[in-house]
């Protein structure tokens, strides 16, 4: 009775205004991290129906720390998978996949994927929930994330690419832009909103809140081969479909900044190099024209901004 009674008080919180939202997260090796996160879905003033961890072929201690969890609450769900040895970017969406299997026959509105080295306010999916109920066009949401007390500088970049570290769907954009793409080379998160801008929905990145993420991606490997790193983020612009013209001015940003000089001109290279070589593209002619056409409109509001910004202080 009394096990009943806690139980049913655990799941009590589920839903904002008449939403409900589930959770899938793709964890490989998370032992160091995936504690906070499930600390900070726990504490939230709104939970999800049903939140589904996905261990992919964990080997460090994940599984133990999730199933510790799941077994004091019913609405977390331990999924295991093989230990594969192959390591890239299409891993984590299979492994998504298997999660979002264990979801779909249950009644949610909005379905969120959510990485495992993350931790935010208890508030947080009620804040963005409440995005979902004041907006019936949004189709995916986020926030930033900030890494050693830093985040994107949003003058500078878009508010319409919500990252992949938590982005949250509605169910409806979910399914019409039929979940995520597998791609080795990475950039899932990137497509899933750009198909859904082509499928007509907003997506949107709301800078009240942020989350924390912990591990901080191959930070070693960026101090020692800064460049070498920056090349490849050119490389994979070209990749992603980004448009010349668009890189070009991007590259020269880079360019005043440290290392000044050497870091756009890396970015450039990457990209021209894929371009040179006719690197393959994983993604569809029609997301490449798609993604250009954005770049352009964006660099077009952009430059204007700065053209007429002196006549309006003239103006003043």
């Amino acid at each position: 009775m009394v096990t009943e009674l806690i139980r049913g008080m655990d799941t009590a919180p589920r839903t904002s205004g008449k939403l409900i939202f589930v959770i899938v997260t793709p964890a490989r090796n998370e032992a160091a991290f995936i504690e906070r996160t499930i600390q900070s879905v726990i504490a939230q003033t709104v939970r999800p129906l049903r939140w589904v961890i996905v261990s992919d072929g964990s080997t460090d201690g994940t599984d133990e720390i999730v199933a510790r969890y799941a077994a004091r609450h019913d609405w977390i769900e331990l999924v295991r998978m093989p230990e594969r040895k192959e390591r890239n970017f299409a891993g984590k969406v299979h492994a998504f996949k298997a999660g979002y299997l264990r979801v779909q026959s249950l009644n949610y509105d909005v379905v969120g994927s959510l990485d495992g080295d993350i931790s935010f306010d208890s508030e947080y999916f009620a804040f963005l929930l409440d995005k979902f109920v004041a907006n019936p066009g949004l189709g995916v949401a986020g926030t930033p994330f900030s890494e050693n007390g830093t985040s994107y500088d949003y003058r500078f970049t878009s508010t319409e690419h919500v990252s992949g570290a938590c982005q949250l769907f509605r169910r409806a954009c979910f399914e019409a832009i039929g979940g995520y793409t597998p791609m080795e080379v990475g950039g899932i998160d990137l497509v899933a909103v750009l198909s859904a801008r082509m499928k007509g929905w907003q997506t949107r990145v709301f800078t009240q809140k942020f989350c924390v993420h912990h591990k901080i991606t191959q930070t070693n490997e960026r101090q020692r081969h800064r460049l070498r790193q920056t090349f490849k983020s050119g490389f994979h612009d070209y990749l992603m479909g980004g448009h010349p013209v668009w890189e070009l001015f991007r590259s020269g940003y880079h360019m005043s900044r440290c290392p000044v000089f050497l870091g756009g001109g890396a970015l450039l290279c990457g990209y021209l190099w894929a371009m040179i070589t006719r690197a393959e593209r994983p993604v569809s002619e029609e997301i490449v024209k798609f993604r250009g056409k954005e770049q352009m409109l964006r660099l077009r509001r952009i430059l204007g901004g700065i053209v007429s910004a002196p006549k309006a202080r003239k103006a003043s």
